[in-house]
């Protein structure tokens, strides 16, 4: 079996391994690095449930092969948090009730996160539109989209209500 080496940078870390060409990232993620946040739903890039972002890039994990990211920065829930505390976004999630059963929540987060990044101030038609390629089998998406605006109210420096 043919074994590619790479090197890049996961949550600010630097990480060399080898891994088989065929390999995906996320599996890479969960398997070689024990970064089980991103998950996998439906395998085919549809769900958002592995949704990671690569150099300030939402990526659907399950379609990037590992051997893309060699070079690059990944970015995936694991290294939103700093020590104990949570990022903007994570905390909004939580006081705002952003998820249900959690499974689908760390895709959400990093596209959140993302846009936010992207556009301080989205309507709520724009976040709507950048959380398309996430999914919620258990959610209305009324609670997801009220906690994205609180995590750009809290990125602004204005307290949660």
């Amino acid at each position: 079996m043919a074994l590619v080496s790479l090197q890049f940078t996961v949550n600010g870390r630097g990480e060399r391994v080898s891994v088989p060409a065929h390999r995906t990232l996320l599996e890479m993620l969960r398997e070689d690095l024990q970064l089980t946040g991103a998950k996998e739903g439906c395998g085919n890039g549809e769900c958002g449930a592995c949704t990671v972002v690569v150099d300030g890039r939402v990526v659907n994990a399950c379609l990037v092969l590992a051997a893309e990211v060699d070079g690059k920065s990944v970015l995936t829930i694991e290294g939103l948090k700093n020590g104990e505390r949570l990022h903007p976004v994570q905390q909004a999630f939580v006081e705002h009730s952003g998820m249900q059963c959690g499974f689908c929540t760390p895709g959400f987060v990093l596209s959140a996160k993302t846009l936010l990044e992207a556009n301080p101030t989205p309507t709520r038609e724009e976040i709507k539109e950048a959380l398309l390629g996430n999914f919620c089998r258990c959610s209305g998406y009324t609670k997801i989209v009220e906690s994205v605006e609180a995590a750009a109210r809290l990125l602004a420096g204005t307290p949660l209500t």
